[in-house]
């Protein structure tokens, strides 16, 4: 059972909005003034807390502003309820940090939509999301905006992108946040003597170049095509707008975006202490993870030579022969040039 906490100076409302409350099948703690209503928060830890913004002493604004300064109750989703409704005390209660806002007088039925709509989105936050368009369109219905990240790549300009062309270059201004609809992308960075070092890979239904979008900053690495490549082009302010709806959604956006960080500080660990056929056998798995949709077929590594040495960071040279010895193996095979990974535990099985 949900525990609600109502913090209202008004007996006659306290017990109206308890009672409601109450018959709905929650579990219903009061306190008659804000300093009480901080020390049942602390205490008890409600799921959620509808509170008064007018009461003497300690006022809503005072009771939200303690409470998000702690971390036991800064998460717990906070509703005022007041009888002011001008448009200033609706901003000053959002950049406050509140989740929703209800005027008197209410109905209960207004009351309960506005409880259960805060506890769908809390599911929601819970949930692992994909991070894709499915898990981000998820995250723009918890914060009620109809209009999902699809519809905003739909009604975005695409642009085409040629195998090696640059989607965006180190020292630029991000513009756009990127959706691949087709093809593969890789982000790197050339080091002063010329070498390519990849940071990462990109497949369809991936987001790219949100990092600098974040940071507020330049991009910090080149982007570019490693196959013909379709992608969708969402404003910046449009990002901005999503990240910006709600902390909550924030700090959730940042999780989903950020995912691949432990992954891509051990592969650059890989990268400067492994030995060569550690590198070339991680390069070869993580390409494998990246793009082997069809699982029923071996998987086939469909991009260059070159590509794979910067992948695996080492030279070109070291890598073909690497895979010559990894095909006389048996660890993989070579036809035609392509390289085909029947057993992908057997390399996964060299970096252990």
């Amino acid at each position: 059972m949900q525990t609600i906490l109502i913090i209202e100076d008004n007996q006659d409302i306290r017990e109206n909005v308890e009672e409601i409350l109450t018959l709905s099948d929650y579990k219903v703690i009061t306190a008659p003034n804000g300093k009480e209503g901080i020390t049942m928060a602390q205490s008890k830890q409600p799921d959620l807390i509808i509170c008064d913004i007018m009461m003497p002493g300690i006022d809503g604004y005072g009771v939200l502003h303690v409470l998000h300064k702690e971390p036991e109750t800064q998460k717990i989703p906070f509703i005022f309820l007041t009888s002011k409704s001008e448009r200033s005390d609706f901003r000053a209660a959002m950049e406050l940090g509140a989740d929703d806002y209800i005027t008197k007088p209410f109905s209960g039925n207004e009351l309960l939509h506005a409880i259960q709509s805060r506890f769908k989105k809390i599911d929601i936050l819970k949930k692992s999301l994909s991070p894709d368009l499915t898990g981000i369109n998820e995250l723009r219905m918890a914060v009620d905006d109809k209009r999902t990240l699809e519809q905003l790549t739909q009604e975005s300009n695409t642009n085409d992108y040629k195998k090696k062309q640059l989607i965006y270059k180190e020292g630029q201004n991000p513009h756009y946040l990127y959706y691949i609809i087709s093809g593969k992308v890789k982000t790197y960075k050339t080091h002063e003597d010329g070498k390519d070092l990849v940071m990462d890979l990109y497949n369809a239904g991936d987001f790219l170049g949100y990092t600098t979008l974040l940071e507020g900053g330049q991009y910090k690495e080149n982007a570019e095509a490693i196959e013909e490549t379709e992608l969708a082009l969402i404003p910046k302010k449009d990002f901005e707008e999503l990240i910006n709806s709600n902390p909550a959604i924030s700090r959730k956006f940042i999780s989903l975006l950020a995912k691949n960080i432990v992954e891509k500080e051990n592969s650059l660990l890989g990268i400067a202490y492994n030995t060569l056929r550690k590198k070339v056998a991680g390069a070869l798995v993580s390409l494998e993870k990246k793009y082997h949709t069809n699982k029923k077929e071996p998987f086939q590594v469909d991009i260059s030579r070159d590509d794979l040495a910067t992948i695996a960071g080492t030279a070109s040279e070291s890598l073909i022969r690497t895979l010559s010895d990894f095909k006389s193996e048996n660890l993989l095979d070579i036809k035609s040039g392509k390289i085909i990974i029947s057993e992908p535990s057997k390399l996964a099985n060299l970096i252990r």
